[in-house]
């Protein structure tokens, strides 16, 4: 007998039901999984999938305390790139320790099965809440914003690069705070990719430095912090063409339309502060992190003043009733 994730509902299930393997609750239709021991882990239920793996809301018998475990696929076991990329997630996880990158417990093994046990945030993701509402109000996008620089900033602190942010790597936990996972791609900021064979991104918000094969630094990963809270403020990511490889060439040749063009209503702070940080040039962006979250955190106070005064005009406005005039005191 388990619990549906969706409903709640008391669910019971075959014990010919094999780990992992799901079947439609009764009541909701919701995929309820049969759980799974792994250690001192119960795997419980299905969070998300990626390129590396597969991740799953599970409970830690011995700590009593629920964790995310990330269940490296069987397929690249014997790879190992992929491993040393899995790995490299790994550590850079542990090592990191701010409110908005998810915290790595550990790394374990247990027979031919590698995983990663992990702080739980499984509240879906920025590109899922982009899907659903299309547009994210823009104080939340600041937020985001202010708090993801500030996680990248401590990760180039520790002499890290994450050079895959992208709204699927920033997820949210119960409490509405935002997590950045995902460090598989990450390097050390002072080393050299020139001997990598291929450049690694998400077309929609790769820098055009890394396109352009010239020296890739934090100010890549601002450029794609900035292109992703772009897709979530305005709806449309930076550069959009029917092809991946025009898509790529935009973030090259083609000028940003700023995001109050887009979308009129997104205050002149905020989309200056975009457009700088999405400069072609990594020189014309802002030059460090703090520079980046001042700027994000002026167009935030100026947004609240704005948005204070707008219901102050809003609520001494005279209102009707009964053929009648009165103000609200």
């Amino acid at each position: 007998m388990v619990t549906c994730a969706g409903c709640g509902a008391k669910v019971f299930l075959s014990p010919e039901l094999a780990p992992l393997s799901t079947v439609p609750c009764s009541r909701c239709n919701y995929a309820v999984m049969m759980p799974m021991q792994l250690a001192q882990f119960e795997l419980r239920n299905f969070v998300g999938a990626g390129g590396m793996g597969t991740v799953y809301r599970a409970y830690d018998v011995t700590l009593e305390r629920e964790v995310a475990v990330k269940l490296m696929k069987a397929e690249l076991a014997n790879n190992p790139e992929s491993l040393q990329s899995f790995l490299r997630e790994a550590r850079a996880g542990a090592a990191l320790n701010h409110t908005n990158i998810v915290h790595i417990y550990a790394y374990e093994e247990v027979g031919d099965q590698r995983f990663l046990v992990m702080e739980l945030a499984d509240c879906g993701s920025l590109d899922n809440r982009i899907e659903r509402e299309h547009r994210v109000p823009e104080l939340d996008v600041l937020d985001i914003g202010i708090k993801v620089a500030s996680a990248l900033n401590l990760a180039l602190k520790h002499n890290l690069l994450h050079r895959d942010i992208k709204p699927g790597n920033i997820l949210c936990n119960a409490e509405g705070e935002p997590k950045l996972v995902d460090f598989g791609l990450a390097r050390k900021a002072d080393s050299g990719a020139e001997d990598e064979a291929a450049v690694w991104g998400t077309p929609y918000y790769i820098a055009p430095e890394k396109i352009k094969r010239e020296r890739e630094d934090f100010l890549s990963d601002m450029y794609s912090l900035a292109g992703t809270l772009y897709h979530a403020i305005t709806g449309h990511v930076p550069f959009e063409a029917p092809t991946v490889d025009e898509v790529i060439l935009a973030h090259v040749h083609t000028p940003l339309t700023p995001p109050n063009q887009v979308v009129p209503e997104i205050t002149i702070p905020t989309s200056d502060a975009l457009v700088c940080a999405m400069a072609k040039r990594p020189e014309d962006r802002y030059q460090s992190y703090d520079e980046f979250i001042m700027a994000l955190t002026a167009a935030r106070s100026q947004l609240l003043v704005s948005q204070f005064r707008n219901q102050r005009q809003q609520e001494s406005q005279p209102k009707t009733g009964n053929g009648k005039s009165w103000w609200r005191l």
